[in-house]
């Protein structure tokens, strides 16, 4: 079996003292001498979408020794989004992918690791994962931590959007003191990733759509004991792709690519794909754009009615059949390419053969009864954002504006603002100098969006940023507006009273404000100074790229 990596480092007189470091650890002349496979993981104690990721990744190495191989366990990091929300702490969030994808290539490299099974919860600990598996083009399987139990509210099943959103019904008179404090404590019943199809359930779908991941192992809830059977399964899978020598670059291709979109498209996913599938296409080297992003959400119709938008959390899917009836919808709809390999060693179509929707729920239902006929989200492009910016469209029924602007320099004067009820119907509010380089990390906005959206103004404002929104934002919110304000794009150019206009139909947003005034503004703007003068975001500023590409730092 192909030990290119590992042989290195463990054969040959002049490896004894590698060898003796591995005697210590207890491992013998057949464990040295076997494949050696990485189970890497983002098992932590921040956060409860990893804290079950231990016994998964345990199971994983039970798979790989069945199998023949010799599995090392170790773990990188994995920021929570949800506890960073609203704080400085959110400037590491997207930062964090970068330094997930590059610990896990380190540990590979330095140890010669024929192989990798990966584990995520969080966010961008799924992305980064799976960009090292891209980058280090070593036979892997991938496996999402599973999601959280949603919580039950008086009598309604809610999931941590509803906990940010009652914050701003708290703030507008709407809700009382005992209330909020009963949402915060029936809202995360368990462990798991956040319940709606928020940045890591859509990943999860990602995952196993583009083909790096065993049908139906994203689908259970992280406490559900059967996912350490798909969890054993992939430790074994993954020395078949070794023996077969097949490599993640052979199942990402850009059809892969276009099916993971899909997917994203028919759930109302994340618009956070829209730096991910970019990046890991780069890992890939495949260009994957802004409009590959547009022409296949406006063809894929929306077939599951999940939260934000809709009625049913991740585990409502888990029970109407999962992401492969997901998936199945899309395969006989003709939107998914069947063709693509996937980590099982056949094809995609192949391994949907035998799933049948369920016909008693309406969590998933088929094409031609889809809920809203074009995907999620849609790219925007005009004079405030020429190199493109995204919003989300899933179960938003108004899809233009315009109004007058209210600026903010930062997403916390925009939050003192919502929080002193400045924010008034129809305005355009701007939050800039939040994108990867000015924030420095684009953060995500969803302390700010739900507690507009609290206040009963999700529909009836238009949040605009060059930093990004969370997977739970829900109402007429646009982000990643590039180029972005610390590099002078237009949106540094925008001042209160001026007029923008967006309209979905047409994909356009415009600052309505002449090229001669805009020039003149662009004379008297000076770049500020980075907010970061060391350390690891000073480094992530000077090294990451436009939001567009996928905001990678190489």
């Amino acid at each position: 079996m192909n030990r290119e990596r590992s042989s290195i480092v463990t054969e040959g007189d002049q490896r004894a003292p590698q060898r003796a470091f591995f005697r210590a650890m207890g491992l013998g002349d057949k464990e040295i001498h076997r494949p050696w496979v990485g189970v890497a993981s983002t098992w932590n104690e921040a956060t409860p979408c990893n804290t079950t990721l231990d016994r998964q990744a345990k199971a994983a190495k039970k798979g790989v020794e069945e199998a023949g191989g010799t599995p090392r366990e170790f773990v990188t990091i994995a920021v929570s989004d949800g506890i960073a929300m609203g704080h400085e702490g959110m400037k590491a969030s997207l930062t964090s992918r970068e330094v997930i994808a590059d610990s896990i290539e380190l540990m590979m490299m330095a140890h010669g690791y024929d192989a990798l099974v990966g584990f995520a919860g969080c966010d961008k600990s799924l992305p980064g994962t799976l960009m090292a598996m891209a980058r280090l083009n070593v036979p892997s399987v991938f496996m999402y931590g599973g999601t959280i139990m949603p919580g039950n509210f008086h009598g309604k099943e809610v999931t941590i959007q509803d906990v940010y959103e009652a914050v701003g019904a708290h703030a507008a008179g709407k809700m009382s003191d005992a209330d909020l404090l009963e949402m915060e404590k029936v809202a995360c019943p368990s462990d798991g990733s956040c319940g709606g199809q928020f940045t890591a359930n859509t990943m999860a779908c990602v995952a196993e759509a583009i083909g790096m991941a065993l049908p139906m192992s994203g689908s259970p809830p992280a406490i559900e004991v059967l996912r350490d059977a798909y969890a054993q399964k992939s430790g074994q899978q993954v020395m078949k792709l070794l023996e077969a020598n097949i490599r993640p670059r052979d199942i990402m291709t850009f059809a892969a690519f276009e099916n993971a979109m899909t997917v994203v498209a028919a759930t109302g996913g994340s618009t956070n794909v829209a730096l991910h599938l970019p990046a890991l296409a780069h890992e890939c080297k495949i260009q994957f754009t802004f409009d590959d992003i547009e022409r296949i959400a406006k063809r894929t119709p929306i077939i599951a009615d999940l939260k934000p938008f809709g009625r049913y959390a991740a585990l409502d899917v888990y029970q109407a059949g999962g992401i492969p009836a997901i998936l199945k919808v899309l395969l006989d709809a003709g939107l998914l390419n069947g063709d693509c390999l996937t980590c099982t060693g056949k094809t995609i179509a192949e391994n949907l053969a035998h799933v049948k929707l369920k016909k008693d729920q309406d969590v998933i239902v088929p094409a031609d009864r889809a809920y809203f006929p074009s995907g999620g989200m849609h790219i925007l492009r005009g004079n405030l954002a020429p190199e493109g910016c995204v919003i989300k469209t899933a179960g938003v029924k108004r899809l233009s504006h315009r109004g007058p602007v209210k600026c903010f320099n930062g997403e916390e004067a925009c939050m003192a603002a919502v929080q002193a009820r400045k924010i008034q119907s129809g305005d355009c509010v701007v939050i800039r100098y939040e994108g990867p380089k000015g924030g420095p990390g684009m953060r995500e906005m969803l302390a700010v969006t739900a507690a507009i959206v609290g206040q009963g103004l999700g529909y009836d404002v238009c949040l605009m940023t060059d930093g990004r929104f969370s997977g739970a934002t829900r109402g007429l919110m646009i982000g990643h507006i590039g180029p972005e304000a610390q590099v002078g794009g237009p949106i540094a150019l925008v001042r209160d009273g001026d007029m923008i206009s967006i309209d979905v139909a047409t994909n356009s947003i415009n600052l309505e404000v002449s090229d001669e005034e805009l020039a003149k503004r662009r004379a008297q703007w000076k770049a500020p100074e980075p907010q970061y003068p060391n350390g690891v975001l000073a480094k992530y500023a000077k090294l990451v790229g436009p939001a567009c590409y996928g905001a990678v730092t190489h």
